[in-house]
């Protein structure tokens, strides 16, 4: 068996503690501690997030999307193939170290995405930036930590309260999607989305995009127009 190799290691800022990069032959990991946060052998539901927000802004040629948390690159990679030429797509990254991995040893996986046109990177809190928005918004889609409560980063859980959510209604446009991936369902979760005025869908997607295997959760949650 092909053993794991221990690539590099960064600190998450404001006391996040530390995430490092994996690689075992062609297959890559970002680990917070012993939690996995993600793998580029289970992409699918990274990329459902974007195809699912993005065929509900078909009638928007010039929409806005806020990425909250690069990852991988698989959530921004299927949007920039979804959305027009005139579409704009912003990606908050907390660390820098990811959008450095993402542009040396996993600079396959982007397959040019980072150097598309229509792309901004910002660096910092994808909270800061939907808190300081206001109707700026088409689509709002955080993919940060493992889901609505905060595994690697308690500071995370901000963005999915209800300060949190109310702050992201008041960024989107009229009509606009916050679209939230977990890797487990949480009940409590879709309830408070609904008291936050949001129509609510929630969708089950296979991690690996095929017919078997684990299932993620994908909230889909809409602004009223």
């Amino acid at each position: 068996m092909i053993p794991w190799v221990h690539l590099d290691t960064t600190t998450v800022p404001d006391n996040g503690g530390e995430l490092k990069l994996m690689r075992r032959g062609e297959e890559y990991s970002i680990m917070a501690g012993a939690i996995e946060l993600m793998n580029s052998r289970l992409s699918g539901s990274e990329k459902a997030l974007a195809t699912l927000v993005c065929d509900r802004l078909a009638d928007r040629p010039q929409a806005h999307v806020l990425v909250g948390g690069y990852g991988m690159g698989f959530t921004l990679r299927a949007a920039l193939e979804v959305l027009g030429p005139k579409a704009r797509v912003t990606v908050a990254e907390l660390v820098p170290a990811v959008v450095d991995w993402a542009r040396g040893p996993m600079a396959h996986l982007s397959a040019g995405s980072l150097a598309d046109p229509r792309l901004t990177i910002v660096l910092g809190d994808v909270g800061a930036l939907i808190r300081s928005g206001s109707g700026t918004y088409d689509a709002i889609l955080l993919d940060v930590d493992n889901g609505p409560e905060g595994l690697s980063r308690k500071a995370n859980n901000r963005l999915y309260d209800r300060d949190g959510l109310g702050a992201a209604r008041k960024a989107l446009r009229p009509g606009g999607v916050l679209a939230v991936w977990s890797s487990t369902p949480n009940d409590a979760f879709t309830e408070r989305l609904a008291r936050g005025g949001y129509g609510v869908e929630e969708v089950r997607v296979r991690a690996n995009g095929g017919k078997r295997g684990a299932k993620h959760t994908i909230w889909l949650a809409t602004k009223p127009a």
